[in-house]
């Protein structure tokens, strides 16, 4: 990995790890935010798994836990990608339960809360980049394109192959039925 993947990923999990540490620690000042959010996905995670807590401190801890854990992973190399992608999942709910800046009446409000709903649109956009860095290697869709290609080459090969060797069968064979004996 070069140093400037590790600087930048370990840039951008910074907040996760910070506010994933903090918001563990004491879910309770985050709950009135995030109660309009928690009670539109309860219903739908009760219907996933049943015994799934559903609880406003609760979710806030599982996606507090969440977003140190993949900030970790993110800021150590470690599973990357997935963690990036983790890490993203986790941001659209904290963004949209916390910087709800079209609910806002008072202006001042308003405009604090669109500032970080869009700091943490450029967020999620540093995190789809980071899911997306293959570190330089070669992606997923070149290798099947290259695989397929390899394996196209050698069917063809192996479709010359035969009829040069059917050929040279039929020569053989009509060559020794001109022989005597």
């Amino acid at each position: 990995m070069t140093p400037v993947r590790s600087l930048a990923r370990a840039m951008l999990s910074g907040i996760f790890v910070v506010s994933g540490y903090r918001n563990f620690r004491s879910p309770q000042r985050l709950a009135q935010k995030a109660a309009p959010v928690t009670e539109r996905v309860a219903p739908l995670l009760q219907k996933v798994h049943p015994s799934f807590p559903t609880g406003t401190e609760q979710l806030i801890r599982i996606n507090s836990a969440v977003q140190l854990g993949a900030g970790l992973m993110l800021a150590t190399g470690r599973l990357t990608r997935p963690a990036a992608l983790v890490l993203a999942g986790t941001l659209v709910p904290t963004t949209i339960a916390g910087h709800a800046f079209w609910n806002d009446d008072d202006p001042a409000t308003r405009d604090a809360n669109k500032v970080n709903f869009l700091k943490n649109v450029g967020l999620l956009g540093g995190l789809l980049l980071a899911a997306a860095d293959t570190e330089g290697k070669p992606g997923l869709r070149w290798r099947t394109g290259h695989r397929i290609g390899h394996s196209r080459r050698s069917m063809e090969r192996a479709v010359r192959t035969a009829k040069r060797e059917a050929r040279i069968a039929v020569r053989s064979a009509s060559t020794a039925r001109r022989l005597p004996g």
